[in-house]
C-alpha cells in the first residue's frame, strides 16, 4: 500500500546516500519517492528481480534471507537501516516485513542524477582537500563514479570457487571432513596451503599432518572454512596495470599486516575466533580492489593520486559492503568493513565484536609504521574501551604491540605462503 505524504527532510538526511543531496534536490526527491507499507509477514522484496529501486526503511523490522539460507534482520533508525537495504540488483536477498513496517521506494536513475549533480560541499570538498583544486570536475569524476557503482556498472570481483563450495559444505551440518577435504583438493594450490599451515608453529601438534583430510581434522571445520577463505583471497588482489598492480600490493601488505594484528587481538583481548578475525582484518579494505580496478577505465582519477585516494576514501565502504553482500558474507564481517576507519563507531552489542578488533588492529598498525599524526587519542575510541581486558593507551598498545611481534610475525608467514 502506497502513500503521497513527503517524509521531512531532516529524517531524509538520515540516509545514506540521500546526505550527500542539497535541500532543494531532496524536497524534488522526496516529490517523486513512492512510500509503502507492509504488513508483518509480507514480502518486501523477491530475490532475482531487477526492478530499479532503492529501498529506505524508515520504520519497523524486516528479515533479509540469501540464497544459502542465511538470514539477518535490519530494524529502522539503526545504523544497519542507514543505507539502501538488499540493493544489489539483481536481489540477493528475500526481504519479508517482521513487524509492520514503512519503505521509501526512489528510482535509482533518479537518485544517480542527482547525485552526479549534488553539491560539492555535500562530500566534503569545501575543505579544499583531496582534489587539488579541480573541485568540480573531480566532484563530478566521483559522482559518476559512485552512480556507477549504485546501478551495478561496477564489476564486483567473485568470491574463488574453493572458498564458496567450502563454506557451504561446512555450514552443512552432515559435511563430514572427506568432502571438505575433495572439496579442497580440487585446488591444489590452496590444499599445500593448508597443509602447510598446519604444519605451521600457530597450528602444529605433535606431529606433522600428510594430507588434506588430517588438515581438516586437526584445524575443524570452522578454522579450516576461515584459512581456505583466507588463502583464496590473494587472487582477488590483482590488476592488469603494472601502476595499480604496485597499489594492489601496497594494499595487500596493508590488509595483511592488519589480519595479523585482528589475530592477536582477538587472542588476547576477546572471545572472538582468532581466525574469523583474521579474515575481518584482511578483508576490511576489500572494497578498495574494485575501486582500483575500476580507475583503469577512468584515465583522469588514476592519473592524479590525489583524486584516486579521494574516491578510495569515499568509495570504500560502499563497495566493500557490496563485494561482501554479493558474497553472502554474515553480518559481522559486513560491519567490520563498513566501519573499518570510523574511529568513534561504538558497535550496540555489549561483547566486543569484529568490528572493534578491526578498528583497533588499524590503529595499531598505524602506530606501529608511525602513521599515528591525525589519529584521535586512545580514550576518544569506542573500540578501544571496549577491548577492556587489554586496558589500552598510547604506551600499553607499543608495549603489546612488542609483545605480540613474534605472533604476528606468525600470523603473516601464515598470510604469505605460496
Amino acid at each position: 500500500m502506497a502513500g503521497r505524504e513527503s517524509l521531512p527532510l531532516r529524517r531524509l538526511k538520515e540516509f545514506q546516500p540521500l546526505n550527500r543531496l542539497g535541500d532543494d534536490q531532496l524536497v524534488l526527491l522526496a516529490s517523486r519517492a513512492e512510500r509503502r507499507t507492509y504488513g508483518a509477514g509480507q514480502r518486501v522484496v523477491e530475490r532475482g528481480v531487477r526492478d530499479g529501486l532503492d529501498f529506505f526503511l524508515v520504520s519497523g523490522l524486516v528479515e533479509l534471507e540469501s540464497v544459502d539460507g542465511r538470514k539477518s534482520l535490519i530494524e529502522a533508525e539503526t545504523e544497519k537501516a542507514l543505507n539502501p537495504i538488499a540493493r544489489l540488483q539483481p536481489r540477493m536477498y528475500e526481504v519479508t516485513a517482521v513487524r509492520p513496517c514503512e519503505i521509501l521506494a526512489v528510482e535509482q536513475d533518479i537518485l544517480n542524477q542527482m547525485l552526479r549533480s549534488a553539491p560539492v560541499d555535500q562530500v566534503d570538498m569545501n575543505s579544499g582537500e583531496g582534489f587539488g583544486g579541480r573541485e568540480g570536475e573531480a566532484h563530478e569524476l566521483l559522482m559518476e563514479f559512485y552512480s556507477e557503482l549504485r546501478s551495478n556498472q561496477i564489476k564486483l570481483p567473485s568470491v574463488p570457487d574453493v572458498a564458496w563450495k567450502v563454506r557451504r559444505l561446512v555450514d552443512r551440518e552432515d559435511s563430514t571432513a572427506e568432502q571438505v577435504a575433495s572439496a579442497i583438493s580440487a585446488d591444489p594450490a590452496i590444499a599445500a596451503k593448508l597443509v602447510r599451515a598446519c604444519n605451521s608453529p600457530l597450528y602444529r601438534g605433535f606431529s606433522d599432518v600428510r594430507n588434506v583430510r588430517e588438515s581438516v581434522v586437526r584445524l575443524g571445520m570452522r578454522t579450516t572454512r576461515q584459512l581456505v577463505t583466507v588463502f583464496s583471497m590473494r587472487e582477488v588482489f590483482k590488476s592488469r596495470q603494472a601502476a595499480l598492480q604496485k597499489e594492489m600490493e601496497n594494499l595487500w601488505r596493508h590488509s595483511r599486516e592488519v589480519a595479523a594484528l585482528c589475530w592477536v587481538l582477538a587472542d588476547h583481548a576477546t572471545r572472538l575466533n582468532p581466525e574469523e578475525a583474521m579474515l575481518a582484518g584482511l578483508l576490511h579494505d576489500i572494497g578498495v580492489v574494485p575501486v582500483l580496478v575500476q580507475a583503469e577505465h577512468h584515465p583522469s582519477l588514476f592519473s592524479d593520486p590525489d583524486n584516486l585516494r579521494h574516491a578510495i576514501r569515499e568509495l570504500r565502504a560502499d563497495v566493500g559492503t557490496a563485494v561482501l553482500e554479493s558474497w553472502a558474507f554474515p553480518p559481522a564481517f559486513i560491519e567490520s568493513v563498513r566501519h573499518a576507519e570510523e574511529w568513534h563507531h561504538e558497535c550496540r552489542e555489549p561483547e566486543p565484536q569484529l568490528t572493534d578488533v578491526v578498528i583497533v588492529a588499524q590503529l595499531h598498525s598505524m602506530i606501529g609504521s608511525h602513521q599515528n599524526a591525525e589519529l584521535p587519542r586512545f580514550d576518544q575510541v569506542p573500540a578501544y574501551r571496549r577491548l577492556g581486558e587489554l586496558e589500552l593507551n598510547a604506551s600499553r598498545s607499543l608495549q603489546l604491540l612488542t609483545e605480540a611481534r613474534a605472533r604476528v610475525d606468525e600470523v603473516q608467514q601464515l598470510l604469505s605462503i605460496r
